[in-house]
């Protein structure tokens, strides 16, 4: 192997590698800012965001509320009580 190739040997092999360290760092959210500083991607808070998260807080009080109506023993007239609840919300 002569001078010439070794160099482009390690000049490729520098590349796949810098190649491959990108794809990790986007695959895991890892930003670089101008100074070189690493930092994990996180979204901004946005207006769709909280409503999503209001929306699942308000349906996993639903499935609570269903599965203590289902499991609880009692008569039809507090089911059907409780199904009017839920249906007020």
């Amino acid at each position: 192997m002569n001078p010439f190739e070794m160099v482009i040997g390690i000049v490729l092999i520098v590349m796949v590698a810098n190649v491959m360290k990108a794809r990790y760092k986007a695959k895991h959210g890892i930003l670089e800012d101008e100074h070189g500083n690493e930092q994990l991607a996180r979204p901004a808070d946005t207006g769709e965001a909280s409503r999503l998260r209001e929306e699942v807080r308000s349906l996993k009080e639903r499935v609570q509320v269903l599965e203590r109506v289902i499991t609880d023993q009692r008569q039809t007239s507090d089911l059907s009580l409780e199904i009017e609840k839920l249906r007020d919300r």
